[in-house]
């Protein structure tokens, strides 16, 4: 039904376009090694951001009322408790995005096997 000519000029079509797809395809990152070292980082300095919120409010509390340290422990332990919470949603979301990567990867692309 086609003839020899436009089978070929589809398959030249074919191969352009796989090769458009190869150059636009994503590279690998050479520095993914320091991307999950900033994930690290990220995670501690949400521990002790949320360690040191609650002092700060717990301290404070305790100088306006003139108490004993009761509010600066308590602060101390619900921020320790929303770093950890923050720490654990940072680690579903990295563990969502590298479970994400290879299933992008194997997923097989549309209208290759189709012309036959």
């Amino acid at each position: 039904m086609t003839s020899p000519d436009q089978r070929q000029q589809m398959e030249q079509l074919e191969a352009k376009l796989a090769a458009a797809k190869e150059r636009g395809a994503p590279k690998p990152r050479a520095d993914e090694h320091y991307s999950q070292a900033n994930m690290a980082w990220r995670m501690v300095i949400e521990l002790v951001a949320g360690l040191g919120i609650g002092f700060g409010i717990g301290y404070g509390l305790d100088v306006l009322f003139g108490t004993l340290p009761i509010f600066m422990v308590l602060f101390v332990m619900l921020g320790l408790a929303a770093g950890v919470k923050t720490m654990l949603r940072t680690a579903e979301e990295i563990q969502g995005k590298q479970q994400a990567e290879p299933a992008e990867q194997d997923t097989p692309h549309s209208g290759k096997d189709e012309g036959a």
